[in-house]
């Protein structure tokens, strides 16, 4: 049984915020551990949720080799991610460029930071010579809504416009 791999750190951390407990929280203290699971190695994060106490638990395959650049956020490396599709990458910048504070500088500028890795995040499921983000970088529900909403925003110009975009926005607030 193979498990779809968390190719660092902030990658699964933002895949377990973007997975709540049955309650709705996202509140949960995560205990990380290597363990074999289906005769695989796999790194699992278990906790219980902070609001309601149900234990949670997520198994994740191990990169051939973590990604340690030293920035954040550190998502992956040049390989798109198996946790997360396209259109997730996608929401999740919008949903961080859309929620900027803009009476923080540090936090302003971590935030569009986070949205341009996201974006980044999405021109990795662009082909090369391709372009545009092809119908299966897309199985999750959200990922699909977000795609099906406005298709033309995966297309690689308007990708690179957008981070772009984000990543001058983040410089401003420097």
């Amino acid at each position: 049984m193979p498990f779809a791999i968390a190719r660092t750190r902030d990658e699964a951390h933002l895949y377990l915020d973007l997975h709540p407990c049955a309650c709705g929280s996202v509140e949960t203290t995560w205990d990380t551990a290597l363990v074999t699971a289906g005769g695989e190695l796999t790194s699992r994060y278990s906790g219980a949720c902070d609001d309601c106490g149900t234990e949670r638990e997520f198994l994740f395959g191990l990169p051939e080799r973590e990604t340690m650049t030293g920035d954040f956020p550190n998502f992956g490396g040049g390989e798109p991610s198996q946790l997360l599709d396209a259109g997730e990458w996608l929401w999740v910048a919008d949903l961080t460029a859309g929620n900027v504070p803009t009476d923080d500088e540090a936090a302003a500028r971590q935030a569009l930071t986070i949205a341009t890795a996201a974006v980044e995040e999405v021109v990795k499921f662009i082909p090369a010579g391709q372009d545009r983000v092809p119908d299966h970088a897309f199985w999750s529900a959200q990922g699909r809504d977000t795609r099906d909403a406005e298709p033309g925003r995966f297309s690689l110009d308007r990708l690179l416009i957008v981070r772009d975009t984000y990543r001058e926005l983040a410089a401003a607030h420097a």
